[in-house]
């Protein structure tokens, strides 16, 4: 059985399962670029139908900006990494029905507005991997790890970025959060994905940057949960994390 090595141990496993953003992309490249587009249009929109946001719009997402409106940073424990399509559109209609806004209509506008952003990600097809992922990857195909995602995005734009990553073909299986009834931290995306594979739980390993990956990957009693943060003191968020690493540099394979 192949060994992963991280921080000093060695853990025989069969498969490893992957979150997606923030695992096996920037977040910041992508969603980053899209939270600025999605926060500005919908500042328009309050200030057209004379209103504002009912607090500092940086907790809308969970978002950090410097003086210019730019997205510097992120709550790892916040929505922007961690909420469903669902529960964003939730977030920003709340805005515009407080704003007096009926709530039908207000999910159309949000739907609209992050929609127009994620047409301008398409035109870039902005998506960066984590550092040393690729290389990680095509150490998992050379010892025949079988590989799996687990993400909390949808199955069409996980597919995109998958494909503008040049990685959909290192994965034998993709459950995504409109294939689940229960999503993360719940257990079931993890055992879809193992059924998927073809291994049990306990030969299989989770990496993700948030703790919902790593109670996923408790619930379903897999091998390891590897959390993943990319500064230093900053792994307060990964609680249920058997070990934390800073990118897929500090991880190797080997038969």
């Amino acid at each position: 059985m192949p060994l992963l090595h991280v921080n000093g141990i060695s853990v025989p496993c069969k498969a490893i399962l992957f979150d997606k953003d923030g695992t096996l992309l920037d977040l910041m490249e992508m969603w980053g670029t899209w939270a600025e587009s999605v926060l500005r249009d919908m500042e328009t929109h309050m200030a057209l139908i004379g209103a504002g946001f009912t607090g500092d719009k940086n907790l809308l997402l969970g978002t950090v900006q410097d003086a210019k409106g730019r997205i510097t940073g992120y709550d790892p424990g916040g929505p922007l990494p961690m909420a469903t399509v669902e529960q964003t559109y939730g977030i920003l209609a709340w805005q515009l029905y407080a704003a007096g806004v009926p709530w039908n209509d207000a999910i159309v506008r949000v739907m609209g507005i992050a929609k127009d952003a994620m047409n301008e990600l398409r035109e870039r097809r902005a998506a960066k991997p984590l550092p040393g992922l690729l290389p990680f990857l095509a150490q998992c195909a050379q010892a025949s790890l079988r590989l799996g995602v687990v993400t909390s995005d949808e199955s069409h734009t996980t597919a995109e970025h998958l494909e503008w990553l040049g990685i959909s073909s290192y994965f034998g299986a993709v459950v995504t959060r409109d294939r689940v009834v229960k999503g993360k931290p719940a257990p079931e995306m993890a055992e879809a994905a193992c059924r998927e594979l073809g291994t049990l739980p306990e030969e299989t390993v989770v990496i993700g940057d948030s703790n919902a990956d790593m109670q996923m990957g408790r619930g379903a009693g897999l091998r390891l949960a590897i959390g993943i943060s990319s500064a230093a003191g900053t792994a307060e968020h990964l609680a249920d994390a058997d070990t934390v690493v800073r990118d897929f540099t500090e991880l190797t394979v080997s038969v």
